[in-house]
């Protein structure tokens, strides 16, 4: 069974939206990326491009201006949603990953796990 688009999302992608929490253009969003990560991951123009693409189609982010060859863009609401839900994804991964390294596993049943998350703020990934 395929993957479904945008369930979970690639490094790249994350901080391609998480640049476009401020409108910004293709060359703004490179630079923001690779400042946010102090150059540990870098987007060249042709992923940059498909991704805004594919974004775009989805509704993610909204163009917001054209000057010339020039696009600006910003995230929209389901673009927001879809970035906290990642987030809530990744801190649930380092959560398991912490009790399981720090030996605190607790393997309870799924509305056990759920209640957790919820008491912590957070949605469960699943």
């Amino acid at each position: 069974m395929p993957r479904e688009k945008f369930k979970t999302l690639t490094e790249q992608m994350f901080y391609v939206l998480l640049a476009l929490t401020d409108e910004c253009c293709g060359m703004d969003i490179m630079e923001k990326v690779s400042q946010i990560t102090h150059g540990r991951i870098k987007v060249g123009s042709g992923t940059l491009y498909n991704l805004l693409e594919q974004f775009s189609d989805e509704g993610i982010i909204a163009e917001t201006k054209t000057e010339g060859r020039r696009r600006s863009y910003i995230l929209t609401d389901k673009g927001r949603t879809l970035l906290e839900r990642e987030y809530d994804r990744l801190v649930t991964q380092a959560q398991d990953y912490n009790r399981v390294i720090n030996r605190e596993v607790s393997y309870g049943t799924e509305e056990d796990y759920a209640e957790q998350m919820g008491n912590m703020g957070l949605a469960p990934a699943y």
